[in-house]
């Protein structure tokens, strides 16, 4: 017989309420996807900032996304930014994105070109497409690093390859500014790139 799905969230509230800080993450996606039970973002909030401050990152994210977003809560872009760094700083590629934009849009930070260039190239690096599309924004614009047309078309290939449809939007003008061999050379670190990262993710 399949689990009852009453009994599962019952003893996820359970384990949740005794501080079990994976069950409190559960419970919280449960309760802001509607999943087994009705979409209540207030509970899901609580219990993503009970798991957050246990320095669970993926709560730390998704508190994050909702103070971002205002989605059901009220709307803090200083606290969601100060969630996404909490959980970028343990590695979540899309917490260092999320920082990365809030630093260099200047939302809920000071504007800062080094920290959203460091925190979208930890991300890229990682294979998060929408860090890759703007790490070649950055090197497009000459923000916080010298421009490099060559750079810009390996993100944005790169970002290609992840579904990104900005970096989609944005490849024929880079390549157009390009020579044949510039090109090349780019391809060629595209190809380098996939290969370290197919490579790490082995080991």
């Amino acid at each position: 017989m399949p689990d009852d799905p009453d009994n599962e969230l019952d003893e996820l509230l359970t384990n949740a309420a005794a501080g079990l800080v994976e069950a409190q993450f559960q419970l919280a996606l449960r309760l802001d996807n509607a999943e087994g039970t009705g979409r209540d973002i207030a509970a899901a909030a609580s219990w993503y900032q009970r798991a957050a401050e246990q320095g669970h990152p993926d709560a730390q994210l998704h508190l994050g996304l909702l103070l971002n977003t205002g989605d059901g809560i009220k709307r803090d872009d200083t606290e969601a930014a100060r969630w996404f760094l909490l959980a970028a700083e343990q590695g979540l590629a899309d917490a260092q994105f999320n920082i990365g934009l809030m630093y260099y849009t200047a939302e809920g930070t000071e504007q800062n070109f080094p920290e959203a260039l460091r925190w979208f190239r930890n991300a890229a690096e990682q294979g998060n497409g929408k860090a890759q599309f703007n790490l070649g924004v950055m090197y497009a614009n000459g923000e916080g690093l010298e421009q490099n047309n060559i750079e810009v078309y390996k993100w944005w290939m790169l970002a290609v390859m992840q579904g990104d449809r900005n970096a989609e939007s944005n490849m024929q003008l880079i390549r157009d500014r390009l020579s044949v061999d510039e090109r090349t050379a780019a391809e060629g670190m595209v190809a380098d790139w996939i290969n370290a990262f197919q490579n790490q993710a082995l080991h």
